[in-house]
Formats: structure tokens, sequence, C-alpha cells
């Protein structure tokens, strides 16, 4: 994995890789801040927050479906929550910073970073994914 800045800009095993630059090009600087510095949103910043329509929430990199609908609710963090992403969607990394060890999510196709998961979600899995909204993209269900 080639390091840039505090984040990274994965450049291994995955299906979906750029350059630190191509990111650069098709991703606002908030959103390579999030996903390859793993920067974190304000809370109660993303639009994504109050998305209720059906549909499927996808990687805001690659493309990647991530997350439907009837998997998120209110957690009252400030963050899209969900307890479970679509099967093979992301993968989790050990997340050491800011002195706590957090497990970090990341999407499995391009290794953009997501958020973190945590264990005090609902059923039917007790997972919460707390999600950067910049990370991700909403496709309503046709």
């Amino acid at each position: 994995m080639k390091v840039f800045g505090k984040g990274h800009v994965p450049s291994d095993g995955y299906a979906v890789v750029k350059s630190e630059a191509e990111w650069r090009a098709m991703l606002s600087p908030e959103q390579f801040r999030v996903m390859f510095e793993h920067a974190t949103e304000r809370p109660g910043t993303s639009p994504l927050l109050g998305e209720k329509r059906s549909g499927t929430f996808v990687c805001a990199a690659c493309g990647q479906p991530a997350y439907e609908t009837a998997t998120k609710f209110e957690s009252g963090t400030g963050w899209p929550s969900f307890y479970a992403p679509i099967d093979g969607a992301t993968a989790t990394d050990t997340d050491r910073s800011f002195f706590m060890t957090r497990t970090e999510v990341h999407c499995a196709k391009c290794g953009a970073h997501q958020g973190h998961v945590f264990e005090d979600g609902p059923a039917p899995t007790g997972l919460r994914y707390c999600i950067n909204g910049l990370a991700l993209k909403f496709e309503p269900k046709e």
C-alpha cells in the first residue's frame, strides 16, 4: 500500500486501482480527505443522513454497491449508520489512531475509507457501521 499524507491510496490487491492524481481528479477535496486520508466529515452535515428512499448506497470512489436502505437506521451519532453492508462489499482493518483501537471499514473493491464499525448496533447483527456520507453516493431504486 502506497502512503500519501495521513492516509493511503491503495495500490495492491484491489480490483480498482488509481493513482493519487487520478483519485484527486475525480473526487472533491473533501471526499479525497475522507476516503484516502482517513478524515471524518463533521457530524450532521451529510445529506445522506436523512435519506430514507429505497435504494443502494454505493462507494463514491468506485461505485461498488455497499449498503441497502433496508439496513440503515438512525443511530443519533450524526453519520449515516447501517447494521450490515452488502455481502463482500466492505473489508476491515484495525485503526489505532487517536489513542484508541477501532475497526476501520473500507471498500473491498478500491480500498477507500468509509468509516468505522462498532458493536453497539441494533438486531439482527448488533453492529453499527458508522459511515461518512462523503464516502457514499445514493442510487434510488427504480
